[in-house]
């Protein structure tokens, strides 16, 4: 007799909560092909339930002192590390992520929550006595009320904790629409804030799709959006919450690269750009997908990543000694491989074929390995679109400032880096490149929770950035109160 399949909960009020949609997908490990569980996309009356709930924690919370928001913030932390290993198992069930990358991601998402817990100096404000005579003046920094999050496949549980945690201790209530397609890592990072003892309805998670999305974006009672996802997408969000009168970042896509210029170290330079390149499947907003070769390091450099990358062993997480995993369904693993198709049409040369790895045709879930494509030209497809897989395209330019021209033409400006033992050359790319973050010889320049993830413009639609500062400012808005005290007399 076949079992039935489970259906994904939200979670509302601190507590588990099914949908009654009649709509749903399917959960399938990326790995495998298995079908997990069945997704329900709430409807839009759901949607509105789960922001009343956030709405009516809202004030409770706002009047919680900062010193104990951050107490229960670090008793999350706490919770955190302690149930690290079961969060990147549900990562690598849902998302594929070989075990490294899954635990890794999640390390990154709590040293946001480590940072948040600080939000008792980073949310101070600031007094100016007598301005005039007799008259003060102080600002302060204030939460908004609900604030959405909606988050893509590629990091389950680290970009959520990109935004919630920040939200959260500025005093705001917050909900949480993760993908459809990697919905178990948010329900278990909401259960373990409640654990910590965050009230009910402070946190809420609902599953759904781009109904779900439509009806955050529209409804009344959400004053922020913060959403990280695809191109198209962002701008839509951007477009469709800024004219609803609510405060919008939106980290969209990229087409990141790696300058390798003639005096790099040659083995490094290689490492990063298959780290880079090929970590999560290529399927990372921060990867390497493209190398720009600087004069004669072209040869000698190619030759290193592509004997770096046919050496590269496909498998699944649970499989253990894997260095790529699967991408994250079959649909997204055919477009890429019509990407392949197309660049071989634009004619750029396959130095290296993925869809003929070593363990490709012997494995049953999504699985492709590392492509490279040779002499691509700015003009192609493959060059211009983010491709969101293990597809590195190769520029060669002849100098730096070529090098530098190619990067500033993309419409992308989300990460890049340069690889060279020349401190002229990095201080010139740093200040001459057009892009949020720059890594000099790192290959993921993604920086730490003090700092913002700082894309830069088609790769960011907003004006505040995700965590540091600039989280906190996103969250919060300033108020101005000037005052005079009079005497009895």
């Amino acid at each position: 007799m076949q079992l039935s399949v489970p259906r994904v909960d939200s979670f509302v009020d601190g507590v588990r909560a099914p949908s009654n949609s009649p709509r749903y997908g399917e959960l399938r490990n990326p790995g495998t092909g298995d079908l997990l569980a069945h997704v329900p996309f709430a409807t839009r009356a759901e949607v509105d339930e789960v922001v009343a709930s956030s709405a009516a924690a809202f004030p409770g919370w706002r009047d919680t002192p900062v010193v104990e928001r951050c107490r229960i913030l670090f008793r999350y932390k706490q919770l955190l590390e302690e149930n690290l290993e079961e969060l990147a198992d549900w990562i690598s069930r849902e998302n594929g992520k070989i075990p490294e990358e899954a635990q890794g991601s999640v390390r990154r998402g709590i040293e946001v929550v480590e940072f948040a817990c600080g939000m008792s100096t980073l949310i101070q404000g600031s007094t100016v006595e007598n301005v005039s005579r007799g008259l003060d003046c102080a600002s302060f920094r204030q939460p908004l009320g609900v604030c959405a999050g909606i988050t893509p496949f590629n990091f389950p549980a680290m970009v959520p904790m990109w935004l919630y945690p920040v939200a959260i201790a500025c005093g705001n209530a917050f909900v949480l629409k993760p993908s459809e397609k990697v919905p178990g890592a948010a329900l278990r990072l909401a259960e373990l804030f409640a654990e910590a003892g965050l009230p009910p309805g402070v946190f809420n998670v609902v599953q759904g799709d781009r109904e779900a999305v439509e009806a955050l974006v529209e409804n009344v009672s959400v004053r922020a959006v913060s959403f990280v996802g695809s191109a198209p997408v962002a701008r839509y969000v951007y477009e469709a919450a800024s004219m609803a009168g609510k405060r919008v970042q939106a980290l969209a896509g990229a087409k990141n690269h790696l300058v390798a210029m003639p005096d790099c170290n040659l083995d490094k330079t290689a490492d990063a750009i298959i780290g880079s390149a090929f970590g999560s499947a290529g399927e990372r907003c921060m990867a390497i997908s493209a190398v720009v070769t600087v004069g004669e390091v072209h040869e000698p450099l190619m030759e290193k990543v592509k004997d770096r990358a046919e050496a590269l062993q496909l498998g699944a997480a649970a499989d253990g000694g894997s260095d790529l995993g699967p991408l994250i369904s079959g649909p997204h693993r055919e477009r890429v491989l019509e990407y392949i198709e197309t660049g071989l049409d634009e004619g750029a040369r396959l130095a290296l074929d993925g869809r003929c790895h070593s363990g490709v045709d012997d494995l049953s879930g999504y699985f492709l390995g590392p492509s490279i494509f040779d002499g691509v030209s700015p003009k192609m497809k493959i060059y211009q679109d983010e491709i969101f897989g293990p597809v590195l395209c190769v520029i060669q330019a002849e100098d730096l400032d070529e090098a530098i021209e190619v990067v500033n033409a993309n419409r992308f400006g989300n990460g890049t880096a340069i690889f060279t033992e020349s401190g002229w050359a990095a201080r010139e790319y740093q200040n001459r490149v057009q892009v949020g973050m720059v890594g000099i010889n790192v290959g993921v320049p993604v920086p730490l929770a003090f700092f913002s993830f700082s894309g830069w413009r088609g790769s960011f639609f907003g004006d505040l950035h995700a965590h540091g500062r600039d989280g906190v400012n996103f969250y919060t808005e300033q108020k101005v109160v000037s005052s005079r005290w009079f005497g009895s007399d």
